[in-house]
């Protein structure tokens, strides 16, 4: 109860913006005493608001911290299910390990973790993803879809069109796809995403898409074996809010779900092809079984990769690295 009372309070400061609220308004709006809304700006203030008080004027907010709430974020939120459920940690492990328990354990459909920093961010094939603290976005989402299990990897590329719609809204910059997981700014990966199941034979239980973002962090601050990587500050030149690019990232992602639920894959699909870095160049795709080398002609409607030859044979690559030539 406390928590809605300092989100909607929160709101309140929000959208007056510079001027001030008078704290009449508040107790009338929130039906709360003078004494509740000193003790929840009190709060506010203990979270890094810098909320300014003034005699017979009222309450504003002068700045705000950096940082992954669950306030800042839902500010933002216009979802219907999607983050309304929010767990956030200072330092974790991996928000991926926190999601499967969690989904183990019943969360609602729609929750995420969020953590400022893991300390064994996980990426595709067993790999690390460098999750360094107040720099990035490191995220998990569950879902519960009523679908059977072959129609997951759908959702990576669901939640790639969501990303680059979400970034090109917030920063201008001309984000890009590579298939099947990577987001690209310029040739660099700016953002990872894996996507992990729970499932029984015939049904998805829960699906997992975890999301690294390089937000704000330097060019000093990525190690010297990363040299491909980047972040939408070292490629707009400026700091990114992060709650508001996540929030935004949410919203998009729960209005392509809902078009993906009720009139399938074919919309997604066009999308991730619109913003697709590889389609119709030449590629190696390193797989399990060798490397393949030909054109990208696209994807199929469970998210496969349609892959060309010099001979015209059409290979059906499901999981690889990709390299464009």
């Amino acid at each position: 109860m406390a928590d809605s009372i300092r989100q909607r309070l929160l709101q309140m400061l929000e959208e007056h913006g510079e001027n001030y609220v008078s704290g009449q308004m508040i107790s009338e709006t929130l039906s709360v005493s003078r004494t509740a809304i000193w003790k929840h700006v009190s709060e506010l203030r203990k979270n890094g608001y810098e909320v300014e008080a003034v005699q017979k004027k009222g309450y504003r907010i002068v700045s705000r911290p950096d940082m992954l709430s669950k306030e800042e974020i839902g500010l933002r939120l216009t979802t219907e299910f999607l983050g309304k459920t929010v767990h956030t940690y200072p330092s974790v492990e991996s928000t991926q390990y926190i999601a499967h328990d969690l989904a183990h354990r019943g969360t609602p459909d729609g929750t995420i973790i969020v953590a400022d920093e893991q300390t064994a961010g996980k990426g595709r094939l067993g790999r690390s993803w460098h999750s360094p603290r107040g720099s990035g976005i490191w995220t998990s989402i569950i879902l519960r879809p009523k679908l059977p299990p072959q129609r997951a990897p759908q959702f990576t590329l669901i939640a790639a069109v969501s990303v680059v719609h979400a970034i090109r809204k917030q920063t201008g910059l001309e984000a890009e796809i590579k298939w099947p997981n990577d987001i690209l700014i310029d040739g660099k990966k700016v953002v990872g995403i894996l996507t992990e199941l729970q499932a029984e034979s015939d049904q998805i239980k829960s699906i997992i898409i975890g999301m690294g973002i390089n937000v704000n962090a330097g060019s000093e601050d990525f190690p010297s074996d990363l040299n491909q990587a980047t972040s939408l500050k070292v490629e707009s030149g400026q700091n990114v809010n992060r709650s508001a690019l996540l929030a935004a990232i949410l919203n998009e992602f729960e209005t392509l779900y809902e078009e993906y639920l009720t009139n399938g894959f074919r919309m997604i699909k066009l999308l991730w092809e619109s913003y697709a870095v590889s389609l119709g160049r030449k590629i190696k795709a390193r797989t399990l079984n060798g490397v393949i080398e030909g054109l990208a002609k696209g994807i199929t409607d469970e998210g496969v990769l349609l892959l060309e030859d010099v001979q015209g044979r059409i290979h059906h690559i499901y999981s690889a690295d990709i390299e464009i030539c």
